[in-house]
């Protein structure tokens, strides 16, 4: 209620009072303490009525929510494949392919302050009825960046990541009787990157991340595949220190598709910086119906200290490409 209609109240209450005869007319020689006494009595009573003939509303309290400074979330893909022949002319084999991925995030945002952390776990193998089992997946892979705002877009930044793979690999021989050789075990190799810098983030789907003091270990626990990842053979851990630049995209495109891409450059200044190492992973997924969908992967990867053997025998650095298609149950938890 406003100043102005309480003024009306009072006002209306004066001339009610006056009309019933409650305000009498007093002289000069009345005696001011019944006025002080008999008007303000009268004048409370009639006004009480007059607030009582209105409802006062009830106004209901809602709490503001706390703030939520984290935001979660889980993608879950499991692809599987079966192939089953009987007498079939142009030969083949029964098979069974399965391969499992799991990509968590847990970002952090408050103030001029960020903190992302992604955790990538994946596995495949395809089992061949009349064959050997052969890993087709095998990766371990977490990122954490923290971020203080700078200026505009701009942010000081620190930057971890560390890779491996959960079993041994092998190549296969070619043919049956010939022996396995193995190429891959757990932490050998294994990555561990920290390096210091500055992200830029012109849009909301990329971040461009530069690291002019970055620190990368390489380690091999097996002996027998030290020299094949750079290592000498009685070093277990091989220390790099140089820069490195990494763009990360992540874009919607429409409800259907989703494209995620991950290019990392480092160049080490301890031993030929010119040779720039590179690791791009893409990912692609295009969401068929609400649990099922087509996901492509890629990752290419150059690294002169990692020797490939080709068909002649003789090992050098080579360009190493993987591609994975596959069609499955497809789900997201949180805010993915």
């Amino acid at each position: 209620m406003n100043r102005i209609s309480r003024g009306y109240i009072v006002l209306a209450a004066w001339f009610a009072m006056l009309s019933a005869g409650a305000v009498p007319a007093f002289s000069q020689e009345d005696s001011l303490s019944v006025k002080r006494r008999i008007v303000p009595e009268t004048a409370a009573g009639i006004l009480r009525s007059i607030a009582g003939s209105y409802e006062i509303p009830e106004i209901e309290y809602v709490p503001k929510p706390p703030p939520k400074y984290w935001s979660n979330g889980i993608l879950t893909q499991v692809n599987f494949s079966q192939v089953a022949l009987a007498n079939w002319a142009d030969g083949g084999g029964n098979s069974v392919a399965l391969s499992a991925y799991l990509d968590m995030k847990a970002n952090y945002a408050k103030g001029a302050m960020f903190w992302e952390n992604r955790l990538q776990l994946g596995y495949g193998f395809v089992q061949a009825i009349d064959d050997i089992y052969k890993k087709s997946d095998d990766k371990i892979i977490l990122d954490s960046k923290w971020g203080y705002k700078a200026i505009e877009k701009l942010f000081l930044s620190a930057i971890f990541n560390f890779k491996t793979q959960f079993t041994p690999g092998f190549k296969y021989p070619s043919q049956k009787g010939d022996p396995y050789i193995l190429q891959s075990v757990f932490m050998s190799p294994g990555n561990i990157t920290l390096g210091l810098g500055a992200d830029y983030k012109p849009f909301s789907s990329l971040s461009i991340n530069f690291a002019p003091l970055t620190g990368n270990l390489v380690i091999v626990e097996n002996e027998s595949l030290r020299t094949k990842y750079g290592n000498d053979e009685n070093e277990a851990v091989r220390v790099e220190l140089g820069a490195q630049l990494k763009a990360d995209f992540v874009k919607k495109f429409g409800e259907k598709l989703g494209l995620q891409s991950s290019l990392t450059l480092f160049s080490d200044f301890l031993d030929s910086p010119q040779n720039v190492k590179i690791n791009w992973d893409m990912v692609a997924d295009i969401k068929v119906t609400r649990f099922l969908s087509l996901n492509v992967r890629t990752n290419l990867i150059y690294d002169d200290k990692i020797l490939i053997e080709g068909k002649d025998g003789h090992k050098s650095p080579k360009v190493q490409f993987k591609e994975t298609v596959g069609v499955g149950l497809s789900y997201t938890f949180g805010g993915y």
